[in-house]
């Protein structure tokens, strides 16, 4: 008997108590996507779709635990698997959500990690970036930013992110802390600014 896989939907209404955070995650990671995609690295539809899951499923790990709960929703997603993806896209995705936060992505200590060839791990790092500085830009639940555009500096490698908002502004301090992983995948310095 084949057991039904859940969406990421479906997954996130399951295991999550409140949506509008990883929503509004999801959307910001979009827009951070779709600005270096064009600008900086471009990457495939199936990598947007691959960031965009992550991205809704980075905090089902809380339902088991808040402790470590990046980890949880990694074996979680890996666990129960996901409709319209295979095993290996699994865990990538798996993979983004356990970087969203803690320690960087580690090919000798993180066991799932260390199982993905070369060029999965370096699109964990990519989008993993992404989902981490998406987490962070939205730290107070405030859904405070509109738009995000991107400037990029090709000579010098330095990603100025411009953050758009039409009310409040939003503290970065977190997503400033948070964007070591997205300057390691993209191999660059950033700069995060508001639209004066």
């Amino acid at each position: 008997m084949r057991i039904m896989k859940l969406t990421a939907h479906q997954m996130l209404n399951k295991f999550s108590k409140n949506t509008s955070h990883p929503i509004e995650v999801s959307r910001i990671s979009m827009l951070i996507f779709n600005e270096v995609s064009k600008k900086i690295y471009e990457m495939s539809e199936r990598e947007k779709e691959l960031l965009e899951t992550a991205a809704l499923l980075h905090d089902i790990g809380y339902f088991k635990e808040a402790k470590g709960h990046n980890k949880h929703s990694m074996y979680m997603i890996i666990e129960n698997g996901l409709e319209g993806f295979d095993k290996r896209e699994t865990k990538i995705i798996g993979c983004i959500c356990r970087y969203h936060r803690g320690s960087l992505p580690d090919k000798v200590e993180h066991d799932v990690y260390n199982t993905l060839e070369k060029s999965d791990r370096k699109i964990v790092k990519r989008l993993g970036g992404i989902l981490k500085l998406s987490d962070g830009l939205d730290k107070d639940h405030a859904k405070l930013i509109d738009n995000i555009k991107i400037n990029y500096d090709i000579k010098n490698q330095i990603a100025e992110l411009i953050l758009i908002t039409s009310s409040k502004k939003p503290d970065i301090r977190t997503a400033i802390r948070k964007r070591d992983l997205f300057e390691i995948g993209f191999k660059c310095q950033s700069i995060i600014r508001f639209n004066d």
